[in-house]
């Protein structure tokens, strides 16, 4: 199989993963026709249904809807609803990004006012993060929040906001104090879909579709004191939210991304077993079995990474440095091995895979943005290098003398740095 080995899961991760595979078999075949076609626009009875199977925001407490699992068990449900693509994986991870903002950050009448019914699948929530003068650029954000006495008037522009045709509740980020340190000048707000939200331009994207992704503006939007993320104490804390925030963010990507890869391999495994040419199957020839090789190796390297990452996520002994440069390497990994998978598999199926007779033009498609967003994986590289350097530099060498390892290893004049 092209899944993790059932003996290695805990009894929640089994029973998880069975349920999630479960709500996927329910997923309508129409529904992914209809919104990659953007005849759909954002499918918020998927949701409900997912809400309903009690599988969304697993990590999140009892109190509030959820099952209170570790990170390895969303996991376990993100890489099979990743198999339905892009689109659909996105919208199930979105309760366990803006969830986890309002469950570290908000105050309990949040928790309270927002989780369940999140969590039912009945309130949709989305996140207005990027803006059309800045990408990777998170301090660079233009949107202004303005207090005036016991509310806040927002005037800004949020792109790529997936959800923005059907969500009921942004996660918004913008300055209110636009003088300050940067780290400081950033407040997250949740605000509710009402009058000055509009729809300015919803996306003709290359996949992942049906989502609603669109740019939001807002035009003078009155927000209580009480839609500050954590109430009038987290005036001022949007990078708190936005360092936090960017776990969830990126190892949703990267474990849906999993599922994504093995839904391409597999199909080009079945594939390659009964295609024939030259009289016999194609995956008796190196040229496409190698190809099945290469795609397992990458996929269960990629899973491993992902889950000793969560792990590291979940122990609060781990270096939160390290737990950066974890999360950035799984996104980087996971979302470059299912590109890879995927155009492989393509390259196995030949001229049929680049139609619609198959779903992995589909894949292809979708799996091109996932090195995109949630930070690029550009930025991954930064990060991943950033925080190497600051742990190891700061490190004593506590082991054996690699560098005395040579010959001439005594030979302090060759040994010109500057």
């Amino acid at each position: 199989m092209t899944t993790y080995p059932e003996a290695l899961l805990s009894s929640d991760e089994q029973s998880v993963r069975r349920e999630a595979a479960q709500f996927v078999r329910w997923v309508p075949r129409q529904l992914l026709l209809d919104m990659d076609s953007d005849a759909v626009r954002y499918p918020a009875p998927y949701l409900k249904e997912a809400g309903r199977r009690n599988l969304l925001g697993l990590r999140f407490p009892s109190a509030y809807g959820g099952r209170g699992l570790p990170w390895t068990c969303e996991m376990a449900a993100l890489e099979e609803v990743g198999v339905l693509g892009t689109s659909l994986a996105c919208l199930y991870s979105l309760v366990s990004i803006v969830g986890e903002a309002i469950v570290h950050f908000g105050t309990e009448e949040q928790r309270q006012r927002y989780m369940p019914p999140m969590l039912r699948g009945e309130l949709g929530p989305a996140e207005a993060l990027t803006e059309p003068r800045g990408g990777s650029d998170f301090f660079g954000a233009a949107t202004r929040a303005e207090r005036k006495g016991d509310h806040f008037v927002i005037n800004g522009q949020k792109r790529f906001v997936v959800g923005a045709e059907g969500a009921d509740l942004f996660l918004v980020y913008a300055k209110t104090d636009p003088a300050a340190h940067p780290r400081k000048a950033m407040t997250a707000f949740l605000v509710e879909r009402g009058a000055g939200i509009e729809v300015e331009h919803v996306y003709g994207l290359m996949g992942t579709r049906g989502g609603g992704t669109g740019r939001l503006v807002f035009r003078d939007v009155e927000v209580p004191l009480d839609s500050v993320l954590g109430g009038e104490p987290g005036i001022g804390r949007g990078a708190e939210v936005f360092d936090q925030m960017m776990v969830p963010e990126r190892m949703t990507s990267a474990c849906g991304a999993l599922g994504m890869g093995r839904a391409a391999l597999e199909i080009a495994a079945r594939y390659a077993s009964r295609r024939k040419a030259f009289g016999q199957e194609i995956r008796k020839y190196e040229a496409v079995s190698f190809k099945i090789a290469d795609s397992l190796t990458l996929l269960d390297a990629a899973r491993g990474l992902c889950r000793d990452t969560l792990n590291a996520v979940d122990n609060p002994r781990v270096d939160r440095g390290r737990v950066r440069r974890m999360v950035s390497e799984s996104k980087k990994f996971a979302t470059e091995t299912a590109w890879k998978v995927v155009n492989d598999s393509m390259q196995v199926l030949g001229g049929i895979g680049y139609t619609d007779v198959f779903p992995v033009e589909r894949l292809l498609r979708d799996t091109r943005l996932i090195m995109i967003w949630t930070g690029t994986n550009e930025i991954m590289d930064l990060v991943i290098q950033h925080e190497f350097y600051k742990e190891f530099l700061a490190t004593v060498p506590s082991g054996r003398d690699l560098e005395a390892d040579a010959a001439n290893a005594q030979a302090p004049d060759e040994k010109v740095y500057e």
